[in-house]
C-alpha cells in the first residue's frame, strides 16, 4: 500500500474534502411507457443484484404491456445502482455494459458519478463500506419493507481524494475483487457438477411411485398481521417473525429472525414448528428452506409439514431443490414478470417417492458434496470466504480519510 501512502503524502498531506453523494453525481431519468411502442428490455429487479458478488444475474424481459409499476428508471453503463429497499442487504452494482439503456426498479437509487471528481468503482467500493451500512441502518424508515429514502442516499457524504489517488485504491481494490471473481467461477464449475450429480442421484425409474405432493405432506400458505409495522415488537419474547432476509442465499436452515411479533399478531399469522420446511411463493419463489425453530410466517411464505411419513427430510430437501421440481413450479406459476407459487399449485406437483433406506443413500452421498460447494470451513468456500474478508479489511481501511478542515 505503500505507493497509496506516498500519493497521499504528496496530494492530500492534510487530509481530503468530503462531498455529499448528491453533489458529485446525476440522477436517472424514467422512461415514457406510452412512447415506448414495442421496445423490449431488460428489468433489473431488486433480485436481480446479487448481495455478495454485486453483479446483475437475471433480469425479466418487459414492454410496455407488461412491465411492472415499479419498472421505470432508465440505466446508463457506468451508473452505480443501491438497493433502497431492505438497505441493510446492501445489494449494489455497478451497471455493465450489456445493460445500456435498460430499466431498473424503483427500488433503486440510481448514481450517475461524475468522473472528473469522482471514479464509478471509488463510489462502488465506498458503498460496501461498513460506514455506509452504519449510515444506511441509521436513516432507513420502518415499514412493512425497511427502506431508506434516496435523498438520505445522495446526502450521505464521502472521502474525495484526488482522481491519482482514487485510481490507485481502485487498482488494489479490483485486484481483490477479481480474484474473487476467478475463485466464483471455479466454485460455479463445481456447483454444476454437484447439480448434474445430484439430478443423477435423484432420477428415478419407472418402478418407483409418484404421489402428489399434497397426499403426503400439509402444504398451507403463510399469513400476515396488517398492518405488520403495529405488530412488530422489541419484546425478546415476542414471536420470530420470518422474513427471506433471514436465510443467506445459498442458506438451508432457518436459525434465527431479526424482528419479532407480538402475541397478538401471532394470532393473525401462520406457525412453523422446527423440522417444518417453508417455500417461498413469489419474487425467488420455490427456495426451500428448513426451520430450525418456532416462528411465524407471513403470506410470502407457503408452510409444509406432516411429511415424516413419507419422507426423510434432508431427500426432501434436495428432491424440491432438484431440477426437475423446481422446472414444473416455474410452468405452473406461469410466465409473468413477477410469478406466484400458491398451495394448491405445490399440492398439485408429482414427485417420486423411494424406499426410505433408498432416500437414506441418497441424502449420504449429497451431503457429502453439497459441503465441497458450500461448507465454508473447507476447500474452495473456506478459501473464497477468507479472500472477502481479506478485501473487507483492505476495503475500509483504503477507503477511510481524514477530512480536510475547512
Amino acid at each position: 500500500m505503500s505507493r497509496i501512502d506516498e500519493l497521499i503524502a504528496e496530494l492530500a498531506p492534510d487530509g481530503v474534502e468530503f462531498k455529499a453523494v448528491g453533489e458529485i453525481t446525476a440522477r436517472s431519468s424514467n422512461i415514457k411507457w406510452a412512447m415506448a411502442g414495442d421496445a423490449e428490455f431488460q428489468y433489473i429487479d431488486l433480485s436481480s443484484v446479487d448481495r455478495v458478488s454485486h453483479r446483475i444475474g437475471e433480469t425479466a424481459s418487459i414492454t410496455a404491456d407488461n412491465a411492472p409499476s415499479r419498472a421505470q428508471q432508465i440505466v446508463h453503463t457506468g451508473d452505480v445502482i443501491f438497493a433502497t429497499t431492505r438497505p441493510a442487504q446492501m445489494r449494489w452494482a455497478v451497471i455493465p455494459l450489456e445493460y445500456e439503456g435498460q430499466i431498473a426498479s424503483t427500488g433503486y437509487c440510481v448514481l450517475r458519478p461524475d468522473t472528473s471528481v469522482v471514479l464509478t468503482n471509488f463510489l462502488a467500493h465506498l458503498l460496501g463500506t461498513g460506514a455506509f451500512r452504519q449510515y444506511v441502518e441509521a436513516n432507513q424508515v420502518a415499514g412493512n419493507y425497511p427502506s431508506i429514502p434516496d435523498n438520505r442516499v445522495r446526502a450521505y457524504r464521502i472521502p474525495v481524494p484526488p482522481l491519482e489517488v482514487q485510481r490507485e485504491i481502485v487498482r488494489v481494490l479490483d485486484q481483490f475483487t477479481q480474484l474473487e471473481a476467478e475463485l466464483e467461477a471455479e466454485l460455479e464449475a463445481r456447483r454444476a457438477q454437484y447439480d448434474y450429480y445430484a439430478g443423477e442421484l435423484l432420477a428415478v425409474d419407472q418402478d418407483i411411485p409418484r404421489v402428489k405432493f399434497g397426499d403426503v405432506a400439509t402444504i398451507v400458505r403463510g399469513a400476515s398481521p396488517r398492518p405488520i409495522q403495529q405488530f412488530l415488537t422489541d419484546d425478546p419474547f415476542g414471536a420470530p417473525w420470518i422474513k427471506i432476509g433471514d436465510v443467506p442465499a445459498d442458506g438451508k436452515y432457518i436459525t434465527r429472525t431479526g424482528q419479532r411479533v407480538t402475541l397478538a399478531g401471532a394470532a393473525k399469522s401462520r406457525r412453523v414448528m422446527p423440522g417444518d420446511f417453508v417455500l417461498s411463493n413469489s419474487m425467488s419463489f420455490g427456495r426451500p428452506y428448513i426451520s430450525k425453530i418456532e416462528g411465524y410466517i407471513h403470506d410470502g411464505w407457503l408452510a409444509i409439514s406432516d411429511f415424516e411419513d413419507s419422507y426423510v427430510a434432508d431427500y426432501l430437501y434436495y428432491l424440491l431443490r432438484s431440477a426437475p421440481v423446481q422446472d414444473e413450479f416455474n410452468r405452473r406459476a406461469g410466465a409473468g414478470t413477477v410469478q406466484n407459487l400458491n398451495a394448491d399449485i405445490v399440492r398439485s406437483v408429482e414427485i417420486p417417492l423411494p424406499p426410505r433406506d433408498v432416500q437414506e443413500r441418497v441424502v449420504t452421498l449429497l451431503d457429502r458434496f453439497d459441503a465441497l460447494v458450500n461448507d465454508l470451513s473447507v476447500g474452495l468456500p473456506a478459501e473464497l470466504a477468507a479472500r472477502r474478508k481479506q478485501y473487507e479489511y483492505y476495503r475500509d481501511k483504503l477507503l477511510t480519510f481524514k477530512e480536510l478542515p475547512a
